[in-house]
């Protein structure tokens, strides 16, 4: 049985990544990683490292992407081969499509999932994670998000209620780890540290997944921006995909050796990131993001109604 590579992490700092024309080789401290060349499909790098360009002309010879983010997982480009002469067309419909229309529907699923999440936690757990009002609000948002008009108005709501989520998850986890909401780089507790990483891998996949169903990465409809697509197909699918794992490590075996708090910044150990990494090989579902993609593709040429997989 052949195995196919959707994706290949590679972080922290100081591997050497080179190949030869059948092989791509990861030496990293005492260990060394092989994979066939043509069987990887996305190689993600995290950090720094040495990339040898004979492991970049080879990738791309056989059609692979190399993405590239900052150590606490934020991204900073990708890599594709080259040759696609008809991605004018499908860019220039994403342009002129009601950005709004796309906007409530991603804003809805993001609360629908994330009150999923919640509730399934305080199930589980048998705990009450809700202070009062907190849950109705939710979900007033959820149909309030209907009615909006203006964008502004839309990304406002949403932002608040990630914010919301965040804080909410936080009071299930140990607080001596730190964490009591999302925030940016650079992270200075383990569990923003171990999100960030969770959702670069998800960055770099639905990146690859876009790029394959030929739309614009710039033309996001409810983030704005660079990469702001992207952004929009991760944000619906980060419950499922990292957060469920990311805080199952974070309640259940994360030790103090795993990260190291230096100054301004929460490094994650080696060990660790290889734990999250296997993981994420299977919550990360590549088949779910493919078909999101093309359908959302499909949406934008046809005119049709979108809806969001997760």
């Amino acid at each position: 049985m052949v195995t196919e590579y959707q994706w290949i992490s590679v972080s922290g700092f100081g591997a050497h990544i080179k190949s030869s024309k059948k092989t791509l080789i990861i030496q990293k401290k005492n260990t060394i990683e092989e994979y066939p060349v043509d069987e990887v499909k996305n190689l993600l790098i995290i950090g720094g490292h040495t990339l040898h360009t004979n492991a970049v002309l080879n990738l791309i010879r056989q059609g692979a992407f190399i993405s590239f983010f900052e150590a606490d997982g934020t991204p900073l480009g990708t890599i594709r081969p080259s040759g696609d002469e008809n991605l004018r067309e499908l860019y220039e419909l994403q342009k002129a499509v009601p950005r709004q229309r796309f906007a409530t529907t991603l804003a809805q699923t993001s609360v629908q999932v994330r009150l999923f999440f919640l509730e399934r936690e305080e199930e589980l757990r048998n705990t009450r994670l809700f202070y009062e009002g907190e849950l109705e609000f939710l979900s007033k948002s959820r149909e309030e998000l209907a009615f909006l008009i203006k964008l502004e108005e839309i990304r406002r709501l949403h932002r608040m209620i990630s914010d919301m989520y965040y804080e909410i998850v936080s009071r299930s986890l140990p607080p001596e780890l730190g964490f009591r909401r999302r925030s940016m780089r650079p992270q200075t507790d383990p569990v923003n540290a171990m999100l960030s990483f969770g959702y670069a891998m998800l960055f770099g996949n639905c990146t690859v997944a876009s790029a394959g169903a030929r739309l614009d990465p710039d033309g996001g409809f409810l983030h704005d921006g660079k990469n702001s697509l992207i952004h929009d197909l991760i944000d619906p699918l980060k419950p499922g995909m990292v957060d469920t794992v990311v805080f199952q490590i974070a309640r259940e075996t994360l030790r103090e050796e795993d990260y190291e708090l230096t100054p301004g910044r929460c490094m994650l150990s080696d060990d660790l990131i290889q734990e999250i990494t296997d993981r994420l090989h299977t919550s990360i579902k590549t088949d779910t993001i493919n078909r999101q993609v093309i359908s959302l593709a499909d949406s934008i040429r046809a005119g049709s109604e979108f809806k969001v997989l997760y």
